[in-house]
């Protein structure tokens, strides 16, 4: 295979194998199935991009563990550290926190996540890629480039429908933060003008088009929301969590 094909596929194998990891993980630690990741589908692209830099930065040491335990350890993180801010400052959210863990940086890392990477990057470059690269070296290439095909233009649009679900959460947010105040205000119409039968019979019409908009945003939001809450058990969003209350809020209301 090309340079091209071959880190393609590696990218591709490891987004995969790290989501059923990361889902297993989690899965076993929440007890319950839990779809890991930013996407929809089976990928973490985070652990193919991890993959790469560990092909790039450790097959030269695959011979010292203790050298590879140390450039995983800080390489990985360093990776980690930079998908977390670019996830913040794209979508305005923490997508994990670990401010709770002890000697983390800026909530963003931390020691224990560090030591796996460390401990990850020697399993990855003494075990886990010689078999990969053996099943692969078995496999026609013509197939693997099919293969490559296949699951690029379906990881691709996964990711533009998920990121356009990230993007559009903070507008269903804000849509239904304005049907709040028109609903208020027509509610103060009712009360200021609540003699004249018809135009409260208007007021009351308008009401139950605009309660129902607000319902239907309302569980499209809750949805991704609580998707990406199970993707991600740590995150930290101000409007997530606000918005979540307030629903938390409207049911204990509905309830009593």
């Amino acid at each position: 295979m090309g340079i091209f094909t071959e880190l393609l596929t590696y990218f591709l194998v490891y987004s995969f194998l790290g989501w059923i990891v990361e889902s297993i993980y989690k899965s076993i630690y929440e007890k319950k199935f839990i779809n890991s990741g930013f996407l929809y589908g089976p990928f973490c692209p985070i652990y193919g991009c991890g993959a790469i830099i560990m092909y790039i930065f450790l097959d030269d040491v695959s011979s010292k563990p203790f050298i590879t335990f140390c450039l995983g350890f800080v390489v990985l993180s360093i990776w980690e550290y930079i998908v977390g801010v670019f996830l913040e400052k794209v979508f305005h959210r923490k997508y994990w926190d670990y401010s709770n863990c002890k000697y983390n940086l800026q909530g963003r890392i931390c020691l224990k996540n560090s030591i796996f990477w460390g401990i990850l990057g020697v399993l990855f470059i003494d075990i886990i890629h010689p078999i990969l690269t053996g099943v692969l070296a078995s496999i026609d290439d013509k197939n693997i480039i099919n293969l490559d095909i296949l699951v690029s233009i379906i990881m691709l649009i996964d990711m533009i429908i998920s990121i356009n679900s990230n993007f559009s959460i903070v507008e269903k947010l804000r849509n239904v933060e304005e049907l709040n105040e028109i609903i208020k205000e027509k509610l103060e119409e009712i009360k200021e003008k609540g003699k004249n039968i018809e135009l409260k019979t208007s007021i009351q019409n308008t009401l139950e088009e605009l309660n129902l908009r607000r319902e239907i945003l309302i569980k499209k939001a809750y949805r991704t929301i609580i998707r990406l809450r199970k993707a991600f058990p740590s995150m930290n969003s101000e409007d997530f969590n606000e918005f979540l209350n307030d629903k938390k809020d409207s049911i204990n209301k509905n309830n009593k």
